[in-house]
């Protein structure tokens, strides 16, 4: 974490070098001297994306019985959060740059407990699906603008050790969810899942109260909502945004391709019992907490850039090895095992440099750029795991190549940042 110095540096001549940490402190001075607070909140608000699925999983079986529907139905679930979180970013950047951070992000979290509350108080599949979108509309508020206070409070290559540090917090997540919401479901029901989220919504929203205001009145963009709105355009026309908005992207499609695949071609093609599919989801986590680690330690020496070449370049590796396997059998379950294992594992080296990339260089419009760039990985994340649903065959191919084209696609935008 920071050190008082390393503040006195980042606070610059807007601040005067002070490091003084009360009431009229700069927002940099007060995160570093409560470093460890400031990461929980921002690794609590970054972990909503995770939570908010991960936890209720085990109980979608349940749920289609007792809520008298089909399971491709309550599929729908989680398509109609992931459509919801990724067109919600786009409305909470720009309210993040003009109004400040806590704000939007408290009226978020006051969505998400809502959103919460209505699918624990749901009654049919229709219903759910709708409060699954209030609910994700809600959660992308913390995750957008969480990013956004990262690049106000760090900079550079130091924002990209930041973001390595809490996506290594934030993996815990998807090792712990299934397992607690399966344990919440035998002992209290499907329902209580939903008020479990509710609840750390409001211990999430208390939390953000210890919070500095991370972007001060006088940084703040002024201009009318409307023509925040239509900025978006012109940022698509940035090629270095668009280069690391892409290697992210086309990752992101390729991470969600394997979340829809790997259990069809773990389970049923190869015959993996469930409970040793779980150990082998875990074991790509397990990957993607040590490259974030070596990336939060490697990025200040080599640079931001470099390492997301290196991660992309290892993904296109990776899922180029992976279609091999899956289109001829080579190498049974182990041929396709080690080869996910590397692409997931690259996830340290791409998502964290990719985000930061975006970000260092519109400063002034860190919430719409943050906004656009979520909106972007989990816009390609839904059409990964859409593509691997519309042309399965029967056999773990069309979760390969999709992997494969994912990981060049991030290769080549990768490049594009240094072109550009």
């Amino acid at each position: 974490m920071l050190t008082t110095t390393q503040a006195e540096r980042l606070t610059g001549p807007e601040s005067g070098g002070t490091t003084q940490t009360g009431a009229g402190a700069p927002p940099q001075a007060v995160a570093a001297h409560h470093s460890w607070q400031v990461l929980g909140v921002l690794s609590a608000l970054m972990g909503f994306a995770s939570i908010s699925t991960d936890l209720y999983l085990p109980a979608l079986p349940t749920m289609a019985t007792s809520l008298g529907s089909d399971t491709g139905t309550m599929e729908l679930t989680v398509a109609g959060y992931l459509v919801g979180f990724s067109l919600g970013q786009l409305l909470w950047g720009p309210l993040g740059d003009r109004h400040g951070r806590r704000g939007p992000v408290a009226i978020g979290l006051l969505l998400f407990v809502l959103g919460s509350a209505g699918c624990a108080l749901s009654w049919t599949a229709t219903q759910m699906i709708a409060w699954r979108v209030v609910q994700a509309v809600g959660a992308c508020a913390g995750v957008v603008l969480a990013r956004a206070m990262v690049r106000d409070l760090y900079a550079g290559n130091r924002a990209a050790s930041m973001f390595s540090t809490l996506m290594t917090v934030m993996a815990v997540a998807p090792l712990l969810g299934p397992l607690l919401g399966g344990q919440v479901l035998a002992l209290a029901g499907w329902r209580a899942i939903f008020w479990v989220l509710v609840g750390v919504g409001l211990v999430t929203l208390a939390a953000l109260a210890t919070m500095p205001e991370t972007l001060p009145a006088a940084r703040r963009n002024r201009e009318p909502l409307a023509r925040a709105f239509a900025r978006y355009g012109s940022l698509l026309r940035e090629p270095r945004l668009l280069g690391y908005a892409g290697a992210g992207g086309f990752f992101y499609g390729g991470m969600y391709a394997y979340i829809a695949g790997s259990p069809f071609a773990y389970i049923t093609y190869n015959h993996v019992p469930p409970q040793l599919y779980g150990l082998l989801f875990g074991a790509g986590i397990v990957g993607i907490m040590v490259t974030n680690l070596v990336n939060a330690r490697l990025v200040t020496r080599l640079g931001g850039d470099r390492l997301l070449a290196w991660g992309a370049v290892g993904a296109a590796l990776s899922g180029v090895a992976l279609a091999v396997a899956a289109g001829t059998g080579w190498g049974g379950l182990a041929g396709l095992v080690v080869p996910l294992f590397g692409f997931i594992a690259a996830t340290g080296f791409i998502v964290a440099n990719s985000v930061a990339g975006a970000l260092a260089g519109f400063p002034e419009l860190a919430g719409a750029v943050s906004a656009l760039v979520g909106a972007i990985h989990y816009g390609s994340g839904i059409l990964g795991a859409g593509l691997v649903g519309a042309f399965a065959d029967g056999t773990p191919w069309p979760m390969g190549w999709v992997i494969a084209l994912a990981g060049l696609g991030s290769a080549i935008c990768a490049r594009l940042t240094k072109a550009a």
